[in-house]
């Protein structure tokens, strides 16, 4: 195996990359006939380095396969261009180290299977890790069966209901939609459920949930519509 290296070439290392990719593992014959009819400016200076790899192992270029042809970023160049008003914009030049290294075909035949072994054995270490994560997934799609107790849990004590049909409670003076829902909640639903609550009921709503104004008018203004019902 020969390499050879160009340090500090005026060329940017991304546009360099793009050629670099195209040439690897291909045949050094062949890469440097395809250089050849590249526009790009770092199709020349790769066919260069490609030609002076294959000289330093004394290869000829049908005999060799490009291994590696690497780009790697080099300092950069910093300029300044005159602008408007007294300013000044800044100019970046980049320049590229570049690697390439050429062997025979037979040896670069024997390196391959090695590279194969290493990401076989790679995928080896994360077949384990997928499969756990995999069953974790299942486990955890799968419908939990219900863990039946002998303990019954305590039923809530549900607040009585008038036997009467549901009046309409936004008829009654300071209540509204959301406050005939705490009535509700309450185990309030008529005209006479409001007027027949006592003392401690009236100033449990008033404290539990903040009403405006006397909820006392409230019952008042009910018992008007009891009488009303009543005549």
């Amino acid at each position: 195996m020969s390499k050879a290296l160009l340090k500090f070439v005026r060329v940017s290392p991304t546009k360099a990359r793009l050629i670099a990719r195209e040439v690897q593992g291909m045949n050094a014959e062949l890469a440097l006939a395809a250089l050849e009819f590249m526009p790009n400016k770092a199709a020349g200076i790769i066919a260069k380095v490609i030609a002076s790899a294959v000289a330093n192992g004394e290869y000829e270029p049908e005999e060799v396969v490009i291994t590696s042809c690497r780009v790697d970023k080099a300092a950069v160049m910093k300029r300044w261009r005159p602008r408007a008003r007294g300013t000044a914009s800044r100019i970046i030049k980049p320049t590229a180290h570049i690697l390439v290294e050429v062997a025979p075909a037979a040896e670069a035949a024997k390196a391959e299977p090695k590279k194969a072994d290493k990401k076989q054995a790679a995928s080896k270490r994360t077949e384990p890790k997928k499969a756990e994560s995999e069953k974790a997934m299942a486990k955890a799609a799968e419908p939990k069966a219900e863990v039946k107790s002998d303990s019954k849990p305590a039923a809530k004590t549900a607040a009585p209901k008038s036997d009467a049909a549901g009046d309409d409670l936004t008829k009654i003076k300071g209540i509204g939609k959301v406050y005939q829902g705490k009535l509700n909640d309450e185990g309030i639903f008529t005209y006479e459920d409001v007027a027949n609550m006592t003392d401690e009921q009236i100033a449990m709503m008033e404290e539990k949930y903040t009403f405006r104004g006397d909820f006392r008018e409230s019952v008042a203004d009910a018992k008007n519509f009891v009488n009303g019902k009543e005549a």
